[in-house]
């Protein structure tokens, strides 16, 4: 038996055959590189949804069975037993470090947390109160200019090095882009604070150091908001090929820095369909504004009639329920108990999740709660002011972003991106 697919072109009744390329998990591929060159004529496929535009060994989704790995690594795993900086590591090494290698790993993102001197200056030509994505995605491309060698890279440890500095200096440019949107002074990093803790530590602190001083004391960062904000960061650290690691690849397609790449796929996470989905989820709690009025919100999703939508619910990929929601929602629930969280948008949201897990439109439709459904609750509940947000999801998931591009650049089969259109002009 040949793994080949046979096409037919009922006008003519003339045959193709295509090679069947078969995944170790999921779905196997038709190979139809050669499509155009045997038929004359195009694939469509519009938004690429059947679509597989590379060959890859990072991430895996099963959106029918809500299961998510990294490295073959069930997310579950990564996220209640695995830190942050050792998924980082797992993308970027296909393994987990020994606990030598994650201090020496630990130590060097510290390190290389500091911004160059004269990078500070672009953040000045931003107005006050311009939004944190746009000074992320500058500042992001500018460094391509500070550490231009990296755009000829020889080795694996070229590769690392690049890596191991993007994904250190992507807190501090977050933590300095919210800053001066908000007319405050930068804070620096500090060296003696973990990677989560030091992101907290610069959008929190004062100048000298200090942090809140309120007639209880000092204010010091609590190590459940160091877990949360890790967790976070690690359910968002890669999701296979969605719109903004595809940006990314495609980017790297034309030869680009990788810091341009990574630019590049900030913007594209900025749209409201993708990254900017949970801070839409709490300006839609603020509108509903009281838990009264739950009711009448979820009727005008119910109605065809009714242009409002949701947010928070459904996924793309997903038609089980999401397992990077489980997992937040289990860590809502702690939050709730250890910060003595009551606060009005949390009832909302939890009235909300109550009448979408039981009710039999939702659950026909598949619409549950996903990522961007908690990540925002729980972001909200860390003092993470609604502008910050997005800039926290690309803060995780700039490691993801850096290991497809080099996964990209090592693959020799890898070929500039140019889709092709079906013309309907004149």
């Amino acid at each position: 038996m040949k793994n080949t697919m046979t096409m037919t072109d009922n006008r003519t009744g003339k045959s193709y055959e295509f090679e069947i390329k078969d995944a170790t998990r999921g779905p196997s591929v038709v190979d139809i590189g050669t499509f155009y060159a045997q038929t004359g004529m195009f694939t469509y496929d519009n938004g690429f949804t059947a679509t597989a535009s590379c060959t890859s060994s990072i991430t895996f989704i099963d959106g029918a069975k809500g299961e998510l790995r990294y490295r073959g690594i069930k997310i579950e795993e990564l996220a209640t037993k695995r830190s942050y900086l050792e998924t980082c590591y797992l993308l970027l090494n296909s393994r987990f470090p020994t606990k030598k290698e994650l201090l020496e790993f630990d130590l060097e993102l510290r390190h290389r947390s500091l911004l160059h001197e004269n990078l500070k200056n672009l953040f000045a030509t931003f107005p006050t109160g311009a939004h944190p994505m746009a000074a992320l995605s500058s500042a992001t491309a500018a460094l391509s200019s500070f550490y231009y060698a990296h755009l000829n890279i020889a080795d694996e440890s070229g590769y690392q090095e690049m890596a191991r500095r993007i994904i250190a200096k992507m807190p501090t440019i977050a933590a300095f882009a919210y800053r001066h949107s908000i007319g405050a002074p930068f804070i620096q990093p500090d060296i003696e604070r973990s990677f989560s803790e030091n992101f907290l530590y610069m959008m929190r602190a004062y100048p000298g150091g200090k942090m809140h001083i309120g007639i209880d004391g000092e204010q010091k960062i609590k190590a459940i908001e160091i877990k949360a904000l890790d967790t976070i960061f690690t359910l968002h650290a890669d999701h296979e090929q969605n719109a903004s690691t595809t940006t990314v690849r495609g980017v790297a397609s034309t030869g680009a820095h990788p810091y341009v790449a990574i630019s590049a796929g900030i913007s594209a996470l900025w749209g409201r369909a993708h990254g900017g989905a949970n801070e839409s989820v709490i300006k839609q709690l603020e509108m509903i504004g009281s838990v009264e009025r739950v009711d009448e919100f979820i009727a005008r999703a119910k109605d065809p009639e009714d242009d409002f939508r949701l947010m928070g619910f459904g996924h793309r990929v997903y038609k089980n329920f999401d397992p990077r929601a489980k997992i937040l929602k289990s860590l809502q629930d702690e939050l709730k108990d250890t910060l003595q969280l009551d606060s009005n948008l949390m009832k909302i949201a939890n009235k909300i999740e109550e009448i979408a897990l039981s009710d039999e439109y939702f659950i026909s439709r598949k619409l549950y709660p996903n990522i961007d459904f908690y990540s925002g609750v729980i972001l909200t509940a860390l003092q993470i002011p609604k502008s910050m947000f997005t800039p926290i999801f690309v803060i995780g998931r700039t490691a993801g972003w850096i290991t497809q591009w080099i996964e990209f650049k090592k693959d020799k089969t890898s070929k500039i991106a140019r889709p092709r259109q079906l013309y309907l002009g004149k």
